[in-house]
């Protein structure tokens, strides 16, 4: 162990960290099992229960995970020591999982200055609190439009996981993995975060600053540079969308040549493809926020809702409105 490490761990030897995690109905388990086990390593290096954990969630007894196995609750949502750190792990159906209760419990124990996460979506509920105003934070890309809509006040960014403070998001998946091993760096040295890292196969420890999401190039399975810069232009473009002749003329092409390479590697018109990213944009919003048809519309470059309408019934074979509406039942259920 480095000198560091030696140091805090010696500092600390009475006394032990504790997590809390909230569980959410539907929680995402690989977010949840990759920050637990990261902390099961960090023991067993020190050979102690340096960090130690309890679950819990809003009935006290089980909760289902999104892959529907259930887990054993430690508790419910008690009053919590001051120097607890607060891990809520969110997953899909964020909205329905954020609850009234939940939202009142947050609220309290943030008041006590207690260090407070969230894995995966969990962000929303840490913005719903207002744990986020005015701070930077992350969320799973899939989420990213819609919560941009609704929380303007956050700074939000596109990276692996984030920490503001005594505030931490994560983007979901193994991101949790990058947090905590931060953590544990932090609390017991480099030397121990990378044992934790080597233990768990995990060659590549990502920071703050690495993005989330995949470049262009290897999501669409083709390296051409010109074909890349316009795609990213059209994913930073959905609400006021640029012409094909302007797009071309940015990387050098004419819209002629734009449109071969296209047809070429995507087999689509660059038009086609536009707007099925922002179809794409739509479909989040309508799934996920309570932003009006129209409004909606509008935040994907559509100038009105008769024609987004006919846009989206050609690309999804339904309306909006029959979207949320389908949507809401299968939450209701």
């Amino acid at each position: 162990m480095s000198q560091k490490a030696t140091q805090t761990a010696d500092a600390s030897d009475t006394k032990s960290r504790r997590f809390v995690f909230v569980l959410l109905e539907n929680f995402t388990l690989l977010s949840f099992a990759s920050a637990l086990d990261c902390l099961r390593l960090a023991n067993r290096h020190m050979g102690r229960d340096y960090y130690v954990w309890r679950l819990v969630g809003e009935n006290g007894e089980t909760i289902s995970c999104s892959t529907m196995t259930t887990f054993k609750l430690d508790g419910n949502l008690e009053e919590l020591h001051r120097d607890d750190t607060v891990i809520l792990c969110g997953g899909i159906e964020i909205q329905k999982a954020t609850t009234k209760k939940l939202l009142n419990w947050v609220r309290r124990e943030a008041r006590k200055g207690l260090r407070i996460g969230g894995l995966c979506t969990a962000a929303y509920v840490m913005a719903r609190a207002g744990l986020l105003d005015g701070k930077k934070a992350t969320i799973h890309w899939e989420n990213q439009d819609s919560f941009m809509e609704e929380f303007e006040q956050v700074n939000l960014s596109k990276s692996v996981f984030s920490i503001d403070g005594n505030r931490m998001t994560t983007a979901g998946g193994t991101s949790s993995i990058d947090l905590f091993l931060q953590l544990i760096a932090d609390d017991l040295g480099e030397e121990v975060a990378n044992w934790v890292a080597d233990q768990q196969i995990y060659s590549s420890i990502r920071t703050d600053q690495d993005a989330q999401r995949l470049s262009v190039p290897t999501r669409i399975g083709v390296r051409h540079p010109k074909l890349s810069m316009v795609i990213q232009m059209m994913e930073t473009n959905i609400e006021e969308p640029i012409s094909p002749s302007i797009l071309a003329k940015e990387v050098g092409l004419s819209t002629r040549q734009l449109e071969r390479l296209f047809r070429r590697y995507l087999n689509r018109s660059p038009k086609r493809y536009y707007m099925e990213l922002r179809l794409q944009k739509a479909r989040n919003l309508l799934m996920q926020t309570d932003m009006s048809v129209i409004n909606v519309a509008l935040a994907c470059g559509f100038a009105s809702p008769s024609h987004f309408s006919k846009c989206y019934r050609a690309h999804y074979e339904t309306t909006p409105y029959r979207e949320r509406g389908s949507h809401a039942t299968r939450l209701s259920i």
